[in-house]
């Protein structure tokens, strides 16, 4: 698989992939998966989204095959920016269509608001503006349960809350260790940084279409919580599901992808 030399110790893993009719024109898409994961997250995705588009999917700085970061990495949410449109950049992309979920929807925003240019529409899956508003208390606890337990013990762990008391125990098993896979170094340093992580003063500066979709019983941030920072991102829609999986995008693959290429048909023709 294909690296892009992303500066400051990192080579960024990624996967370039299109299944599409040899004489079709398609659109890329840009797939930025959460916290603890890499493009692997968004396998059950690929049927449909590789069926349409070229589809990168990226593993962020320090996680998946991409470089480990050392525990005492000064993380900046620019540079994780930096390092998505560099990687356009690298391979001679535009304006992309650009899908986050969880910690990436913050990032996807910042990208949104500082390089208006490069994204063609947003759609954001279970994510958040505020890292120290919607993870509170649980965040120390998280953090001291990877320093004692290691990364897949935490995963594990919060796993119910991610994917929902639905979720079948095979479902839970293998995303504790497709997360458990992260070194601890990079997941210490990470952890680190998200309660600082704030994009509440971007959404009026995002200018691409946006969807945004949450569970109606998620326990990260609750369809109140959503619609108001929603309206404040001009001309956005949202999409509520049924169930109380916070990780929307794995526990309703099928659903949310199909809702992607309807928006990005819909507001991009």
């Amino acid at each position: 698989m294909p690296h892009y030399p992303a500066g400051n110790g990192c080579d960024l893993h990624y996967r370039d992939e299109c299944f599409a009719d040899a004489w079709a024109a398609t659109e890329t898409v840009l797939l930025l998966h959460g916290n603890a994961e890499s493009g692997l997250a968004w396998n059950a995705w690929m049927p449909l989204m590789g069926r349409h588009f070229r589809v990168l999917r990226p593993d962020m700085r320090g996680f998946g095959q991409s470089t480990p970061m050392p525990r005492d990495y000064g993380w900046s949410f620019d540079e994780l920016v930096a390092d998505y449109v560099g990687l356009l950049d690298h391979l001679g992309l535009g304006a992309v269509h650009v899908v986050a979920a969880k910690v990436a929807g913050p990032i996807a925003m910042r990208m949104a608001a500082l390089h208006p240019g490069r994204v063609k529409s947003l759609v954001l899956l279970g994510t958040l503006v505020s890292g120290a508003s919607s993870l509170g208390d649980r965040h120390a606890s998280w953090v001291q349960h990877i320093t004692d337990h290691g990364v897949e013990s935490w995963a594990r762990w919060t796993m119910p809350g991610r994917l929902g008391r639905a979720a079948p125990p095979a479902m839970m098993e293998g995303w504790s260790k497709l997360m458990g896979a992260t070194a601890f170094s990079t997941q210490m340093g990470f952890m680190g940084g998200v309660p600082g992580l704030d994009v509440r003063g971007d959404l009026a500066n995002i200018q691409a279409p946006t969807l945004v979709v949450n569970t109606d019983a998620s326990g990260l941030d609750g369809v109140e919580t959503t619609l108001a920072w929603q309206k404040q991102i001009k001309g956005s829609e949202l999409m509520i599901l049924p169930g109380d999986s916070y990780h929307v995008a794995a526990t309703h693959p099928e659903q949310c992808a199909a809702a992607a290429l309807d928006f990005i048909r819909r507001r991009t023709a």
